[in-house]
């Protein structure tokens, strides 16, 4: 229903926070499905937190089991991790309470994978397993979160328009 037929007198006469009954299934679809991106969103970006804190703990193993060629490096690159990681899980928490700044985080870290996947597909250590794996999980978020109704669900009440 389009906003000028809301503000017409036979609109008007079903109540303004009645839809139609021709309306219900549609308007029910359409929840059912933004609930569902809404999920699944989420429901990687913990995948993805768990992922790195996962990472993490491989990194802590190796440093200490393993001579690394460069102390200073392989430090560096565990802060890295844990900065990465507690990023990550930042955005996933905040993407449960549908903070907006989680929505721009989240497609930030979601194209920070697309560029390692598109890394991991090239070079003479080319490993196209994992590329497949880090891309398809980050061109979903980003269609998702990219998607107006999700866009929408991400934003603040006061910046929806007036009704």
């Amino acid at each position: 229903m389009n906003r000028r037929d809301e503000t017409r007198p036979e609109a008007s006469d079903q109540g303004a926070s009645e839809p139609s009954g021709a309306d219900r299934p549609v308007e029910a679809a359409q929840d059912g499905g933004v609930r569902t991106a809404l999920v699944v969103v989420s429901v990687v970006l913990f995948a993805e937190a768990l992922l790195m804190v996962g990472l993490v703990v491989w990194l802590i193993v190796d440093l200490f089991a393993l001579e690394p060629s460069s102390m200073a490096t392989a430090i560096a690159l565990l802060v890295l991790v844990v900065i990465g990681a507690v990023w990550v899980s930042a955005v996933a928490f905040a993407s449960l309470r549908r903070a907006p700044w989680s929505r721009a985080a989240a497609i930030v870290w979601q194209i920070l994978q697309v560029s390692v996947a598109v890394g991991a597909f090239q070079g003479l250590f080319a490993r196209p397993d994992l590329g497949w794996a880090l891309l398809v999980p980050a061109i979903t978020v980003i269609g998702l979160l990219l998607w107006t109704p999700v866009r929408i669900a991400y934003s603040r009440p006061e910046d929806h328009p007036a009704a």
